[in-house]
């Protein structure tokens, strides 16, 4: 098992003042972190890369679409522009050494039609991101696809739409991330929602019902923890957590001691729990 941080604690600005960041994140004991790609532009990350193998920490990144990236628009310019768009936050992955862009980004975060997705938007999904993945098999990296609550998207908002969803793509380079925040909200048993996706989950993020410190809120962790032994997943486990430092994530109030605290408490917490 591996262990990561999400840099989401600190916000959207993933720069060079990270870097003391970095290396408290070493010092703590983890293996790795998860960068979030908002800047596609491959160059803003070649420093990152080098500060990172410096200090020996591997990396994996995510990333989203907002509204002006929409891959199931009824507008082909709009999906057209969002699957260069994919391909140019890969090229960063590629930077930062990745092997895995992970996120929502099957559709654009908050855009709401209000109705179910249709079967149309359904495969407009699919035909995308099956383009996106045989982009992503060619830079040896491979796509982690994330469902999110109810309350942030609508074409995949559970684990068995996520699980129809990567099964419709059918491409060894698609898989999925599985994230406990949005499945506490959505499923009726975390376990078992993480015992069916199996072998198609390649990588799991540990997030507490309020997006504090793993361990401190009503998250089922007892299930989770039984079900990714159940499945013998030994891959990265990471933290996500946020603040009010990440004003999308609509936290207004401090919910922990500090950044540090958090992490060090979370991956004491974690390891106690997988070893």
């Amino acid at each position: 098992m591996k262990y990561s941080m999400n840099l989401l604690l600190w916000g959207n600005q993933i720069d060079e003042s990270l870097f003391p960041t970095l290396e408290l994140i070493k010092e703590i004991g983890f293996d790795g972190v998860e960068v979030p790609i908002f800047n596609t532009n491959p160059e803003h990350w070649f420093a990152f890369r080098q500060k990172l193998d410096s200090l020996g920490l591997a990396c994996e990144t995510d990333t989203i679409c907002g509204p002006s990236e929409h891959l199931i628009s009824a507008d082909p310019a709009m999906r057209r522009h969002t699957i260069d768009h994919l391909k140019r936050a890969l090229d960063c992955s590629l930077v930062l050494g990745a092997s895995r862009l992970m996120g929502p980004y099957h559709s654009a975060l908050g855009v709401f039609t209000g109705k179910p997705a249709t079967e149309e938007e359904w495969q407009w999904g699919i035909e995308g991101i099956r383009e996106v993945a045989d982009y992503a098999e060619s830079l040896d990296i491979t796509l982690g696809l994330e469902y999110l609550n109810r309350f942030e998207l609508y074409l995949t908002s559970c684990g068995d739409e996520i699980i129809r969803f990567v099964d419709d793509v059918y491409h060894p380079n698609c898989k999925i991330m599985f994230d406990t925040f949005h499945a506490n909200i959505e499923e009726k048993n975390i376990g078992d929602t993480i015992r069916k996706a199996g072998d198609r989950i390649s990588f799991i993020q540990l997030s507490e019902n309020d997006r504090s410190t793993p361990g401190k809120g009503n998250v089922d962790w007892e299930g989770v923890f039984q079900s990714i032994r159940d499945i013998k997943y030994d891959g990265w486990i990471s933290i996500e957590a946020f603040s009010p430092k990440l004003p999308v994530a609509n936290i207004w109030r401090k919910m922990f001691d500090s950044e540090e605290q958090l992490m060090r408490d979370g991956l004491a917490f974690i390891k106690s729990n997988l070893g």
